[in-house]
């Protein structure tokens, strides 16, 4: 809240006084008679630290700062809406440049209605692959399970390489004035707002946002994990061109995830011509993981899919599957969103969707609400229910990665029928997020 006029004292155009806490910088001229400076609500400095305050002042624009901590789908759509709403904005990445591995992501509905939101759906969709059908199979190439998709009352689903949305994010962010640093290692934050950088530089701001990834500096520093589980399971992900020898014609433009033993062959095309594909398996199946991956173990398990399968190329990365829950989003000033807050496995497709949701989710709270740390708490109040449902139905998805074939073909066959459970899995995809429209 502004101060009282008079302790605004003012003694120059370019000089400034604290009384009482607060800093105000000359943005208008001051009353020659009494020295009282007349500031608009828009110049108060909301803080009691001089640092942030100076922070503020010195960035010449008297508007409210962020600084962020990542510059992957959550901190560039966090600093996208926090700049469209009035906030000078900074990102911090890490490598020294904003190329991001080569593979594909889903986007269901809850996701595109946040890019439609942001302005980037535009650019993030040109291209994308549209299916007709998510299918999961057996290791006899039986159907156990359909959900429709991108029909009248059903969930849109689209599929894009991840470099595309990236970039999408990028353009939208420098169309708003965000700077965004590359090389600029982060390894911490402080309650008080301050983001802390490897050189030693303490960047201060009215927020701080970690977006830094499931190993994020910002969250461990301010001690707020609760817990961090390893699911024993992962995949390699790698892309390749689309070839119309993969597949039958009637199932190439499918969405497919194969199963066999304690493997599975997601199938997705991302594009026109890239194709997707996560090869699942469990974090002691040496074999299995290896990159490159193992033509011939691969089309031993999947018979059905030989020809795709010698067509994996010798790229591909591992990442392990965890869930990762938290005391709290927030500390002070300074929160955490996207997998170093509410890490899942990817059988919903929802990481990407949830950092998307969270991010603008919060944007929009502590745009409504002055007092930072009271905006952090009303945002995590309102998102983290979903999330958090989304969390638990995705770690369910993979209980049955052990289960003898037989008895999980039996099972999906008749739990895919089930309207009731396709809908507690879709409830995410179906959401309209906190500062979306339902139409896309």
């Amino acid at each position: 809240m502004q101060r009282p006029e008079s302790e605004l004292l003012c003694y120059s155009h370019n000089s400034y006084q604290v009384r009482n806490y607060s800093f105000v910088r000359i943005a208008q001229p001051r009353d020659s008679r009494s020295g009282i400076l007349h500031v608009p609500p828009r110049f108060a400095v909301r803080t009691r630290e001089p640092e942030q305050a100076l922070a503020q002042l010195n960035s010449g624009t008297g508007l409210r700062r962020a600084e962020i901590a990542g510059a992957g789908i959550g901190g560039l759509t966090a600093a996208a809406a926090l700049a469209q709403r009035g906030w000078q904005v900074t990102v911090h990445e890490r490598a020294p440049d904003l190329r991001t591995f080569g593979a594909g992501i889903y986007i269901w509905s809850n996701g595109l209605r946040v890019l439609k939101a942001i302005g980037a759906y535009d650019e993030a969709t040109a291209g994308a692959h549209i299916g007709p059908l998510f299918e999961t199979r057996d290791h006899e190439n039986r159907v156990m399970e359909e959900i429709p998709i991108n029909r009248p009352g059903s969930a849109r689903l689209i599929t894009i390489l991840r470099e595309t949305l990236t970039r999408s994010l990028i353009n939208v962010c420098r169309e708003h004035g965000v700077e965004i640093r590359t090389s600029s290692e982060v390894v911490g934050a402080t309650p008080e707002g301050e983001l802390l950088l490897a050189g030693g530089e303490r960047r201060a701001a009215d927020l701080v946002v970690g977006a830094d990834g499931i190993n994020s500096a910002v969250r461990d520093s301010l001690g707020l994990l609760l817990y961090r589980k390893d699911l024993g399971y992962g995949a390699v992900r790698l892309l390749v061109d689309r070839s119309d020898t993969d597949l039958p014609a009637e199932d190439k433009d499918k969405y497919i995830e194969h199963f066999s033993g304690s493997r599975r062959i997601l199938y997705t095309p991302a594009s026109e011509r890239d194709l997707y594909i996560a090869l699942c398996c469990a974090a002691d199946d040496e074999a299995a993981l290896r990159v490159p991956a193992d033509r011939k173990l691969w089309r031993t398990s999947f018979p059905h899919l030989a020809r795709l399968t010698e067509r994996f190329g010798d790229a591909g990365r591992w990442d392990a599957f965890e869930v990762v829950k938290l005391k709290s989003w927030s500390s002070g000033s300074a929160a955490v969103l996207g997998d170093g807050a509410h890490a899942m496995p990817p059988y919903l497709g929802q990481g990407g969707g949830c950092a998307l949701m969270n991010a603008l989710g919060l944007a929009v709270a502590v745009s409504e609400i002055d007092d930072i740390p009271s905006a952090l708490r009303a945002w995590e109040a309102r998102e983290r229910p979903l999330t958090e449902h989304t969390q638990e139905q995705s770690e369910r998805q993979g209980d049955m990665n052990l289960w003898p074939d037989s008895l999980r073909s039996e099972v999906l066959t008749i739990t895919g029928q089930s309207h009731e459970l396709a809908m507690l899995r879709l409830r995410t995809a179906m959401h309209v997020p906190t500062g979306a429209a339902e139409a896309i």
